[in-house]
């Protein structure tokens, strides 16, 4: 047990910085590390992602306020954008965890593989949109945040690969929208944990030490160093050449995506 201990603090470390460095949340990471470590323990097959999932989630939350508060000293912050799409982010990610509690580990492994192919290719090719636009009122920003929350319970992330370009095509500047994602991370992950602790209590035959869908002891592990690592990264961000560090993220994205689908297969 002390090697899977070990495996989870050496996760939540990486997946910190890349949620501070990238504004990416860390869970494009946690949730495939997550899987493997999970099969290698022998969990139960038919609630391997879910645990994954929910478990990534639940570590967002304190990797996203680690980061939030790094970002917010460095006034990189929107809280106005935070505070308008709070509530659609809310409702979106609690109905998306309630729709993967219903779905087979298969079909939301396949969604999940598919999901990391776009993101890779969206980091590789660089593709941004064009600014041309401001931010929607309330009721329109909610409703975007509905849908980031709803695909980002989906795949177990804190929306910062949605968040981030749906900023920056509303003219946000790039540091800001990295800051404010990092700060919607939190509802998505408060709501997404709450969602897969809930809808996974009525589960037979989880492991012990499970909260529903949301597995302890990977918690801890990799929040505890993700919560360190958050502030190290948010600092790099500043100093280093995020563009190119993004192209050798995507790569590791593709080794991932190919991994969970040959297991598929």
């Amino acid at each position: 047990m002390i090697t899977y201990w070990l495996s989870y603090l050496a996760l939540g470390g990486f997946a910190g910085i890349l949620a501070g460095l990238l504004g990416v949340g860390g869970g494009l990471v946690i949730v495939p590390i997550l899987t493997f470590l999970f099969t290698a323990q022998h969990l139960p097959a038919a609630y391997i992602l879910h645990l994954a999932l929910g478990t990534s989630l639940a570590t967002i939350m304190f990797t996203s306020v680690s980061s939030m508060r790094a970002h917010h000293g460095r006034k990189a912050v929107d809280w106005g954008v935070v505070r308008r799409i709070t509530p659609g982010i809310l409702a979106g990610t609690f109905l998306g965890s309630w729709l993967a509690s219903q779905l087979s580990t298969r079909f939301l492994k396949g969604f999940f593989v598919a999901f990391l192919y776009y993101v890779a290719t969206q980091m590789l090719l660089d593709i941004k949109p064009k600014a041309h636009r401001q931010l929607p009122g309330a009721a329109g920003t909610s409703g975007v945040g509905s849908l980031i929350g709803g695909v980002s319970s989906l795949v177990g992330i804190g929306g910062g690969t949605m968040t981030v370009p749906f900023l920056l095509w509303c003219n946000v500047p790039m540091r800001n929208a990295i800051g404010t994602s990092a700060a919607v991370g939190f509802p998505i992950a408060l709501a997404g944990t709450l969602g897969y602790a809930v809808n996974g209590l009525s589960a037979a035959a989880l492991p012990n030490y499970s909260l529903g869908f949301v597995y302890l002891p990977a918690l801890v592990g990799v929040a505890c160093a993700s919560f360190a690592t958050a502030p190290v990264g948010a600092k790099l961000a500043h100093s280093l050449p995020v563009p190119r560090l993004k192209k050798f993220f995507a790569l590791l994205l593709v080794a991932m995506a190919t991994k969970m689908l040959w297991s598929l297969l």
